[in-house]
């Protein structure tokens, strides 16, 4: 049974930071290419953040030089670190896993930049 779990998520004031985890478990994780995902209240799912198995990292404009990904193999982990946040930025955070046809989500955490 494949699990992605997320967390890290929280409430935080604008100019802060967070670390997003996201555990994967039932797949060969080294073999996926893993990406964030977001969704603010009324808008479609986007894009954050992705970084392949060979550790190429490619993210939305909004996030460069404020947001990194990064994974960590022997722990089966996914992880983005999140500073300069901004009320913007304020979403649900999904983990995804893709490899040949296989799409995994995990069930979201939150993240609430505001003052």
């Amino acid at each position: 049974q494949v699990q992605l779990v997320e967390s890290g998520g929280g409430l935080v004031q604008p100019g802060g930071s967070l670390r997003l985890s996201c555990a994967a478990s039932g797949i060969i994780f080294r073999l996926y290419a893993m990406g964030w995902y977001r969704q603010a209240p009324g808008k479609r799912r986007e894009l954050v953040a992705t970084i392949t198995r060979d550790d190429s990292t490619n993210y939305v404009d909004s996030v460069k030089g404020r947001f990194t990904i990064s994974r960590d193999n022997a722990k089966n982990t996914v992880y983005l670190q999140m500073n300069s946040l901004r009320p913007d930025d304020t979403a649900v955070y999904y983990c995804n896993a893709q490899f040949l046809r296989n799409d995994y989500w995990g069930q979201g955490t939150q993240v609430t930049v505001s003052s």
